[in-house]
């Protein structure tokens, strides 16, 4: 199984152009993928830079048509025009999707720090592997505080999930939303976490989790022990990112799938994006 992962910027480049056909084809030369996350999708937002304010969610998945698309939206207001201005994530499969979450993160108050509220999107899949439960996410850039109350969340899902999945429930198609439909326990959990791989948050993400619990996995780690992270951002965007290049956006597998990870590889070619595209294959 192969999955992208990739912050899209709402499809602005290098260039300073937006162009989701110039996005899409990228990820499509990258890999034959079977699940696509992207983060920073737009609706409503012509005051981003390049954006002409066009849903994007709706744009995205209509030049994905082999695959189903879902969407988590993170804000949600009213512009000044009456239009409705949405941002979040989204995810693309063309396995079954048996079930869906959309997990707004913890938000805590900060004074004086510009910060958003933040979304990840829980799906579980019909996969060659078995059920497989994915999860995309862009965590805070600007509060240190935010980003830790975010990842301690995306720490306690996982665990919920995988006690679910040991559990029995009861019911059938006829009882309606109380039919029991499976969440997996066998977890990947991409996106942009706006940590670099020494930060104190990194060591937070993967610290050891409860014996009945396997803690989450950097599965660059896995496939290149001993290797630093390839750089994820500023390889091509000078202007937003002038310093060295650095990472940001991480594929994390849980402990019982470790020893499936084929390959983890970054596209550092393109400049479709101020972030780079990272590749996860499941053998």
């Amino acid at each position: 199984m192969k999955l992208v992962t990739w912050n899209i910027q709402w499809g602005r480049g290098a260039d300073g152009r937006v162009d989701l056909d110039r996005v899409v084809a990228h990820a499509q030369r990258f890999a034959d993928f079977d699940v696509l996350c992207v983060q920073e999708v737009s609706a409503g937002h012509q005051q981003l830079p390049g954006c002409d304010g066009n849903d994007q969610f709706e744009q995205l998945a209509a030049r994905l048509p082999g695959h189903e698309p879902v969407a988590g939206v993170a804000t949600d207001v009213l512009g000044p025009d009456g239009r409705r201005r949405r941002f979040g994530n989204m995810l693309f499969s063309r396995l079954p999707v048996r079930q869906v979450f959309r997990h707004l993160l913890p938000w805590p108050a900060e004074d004086g720090v510009m910060s958003m509220q933040r979304v990840a999107i829980e799906v579980t899949l019909d996969t060659p592997l078995g059920l497989l439960r994915v999860t995309t996410t862009h965590l805070e850039y600007y509060s240190v505080r935010q980003r830790a109350a975010q990842i301690d969340r995306l720490r306690e899902l996982h665990r919920e999930a995988v006690a679910h999945a040991q559990v029995t429930r009861p019911g059938t198609a006829s009882d309606g939303a109380f039919e029991p439909t499976p969440r997996a326990a066998a977890a990947v959990l991409v996106g942009d976490f706006n940590f670099n791989p020494g930060d104190p948050d990194h060591a937070q993400l993967f610290a050891p989790m409860d014996p009945s619990t396997p803690a989450y996995c950097d599965a660059w780690q896995i496939a290149h022990p001993g290797r630093g992270h390839a750089p994820t951002v500023g390889l091509h965007d000078k202007e937003q990112w002038p310093g060295p290049p650095f990472t940001f956006d991480f594929v994390c597998v849980s402990a019982d799938i470790a020893n499936r990870v084929r390959d983890v590889r970054v596209d550092e070619a393109t400049a479709a994006s101020d972030h780079q595209p990272i590749l996860l294959e499941l053998a």
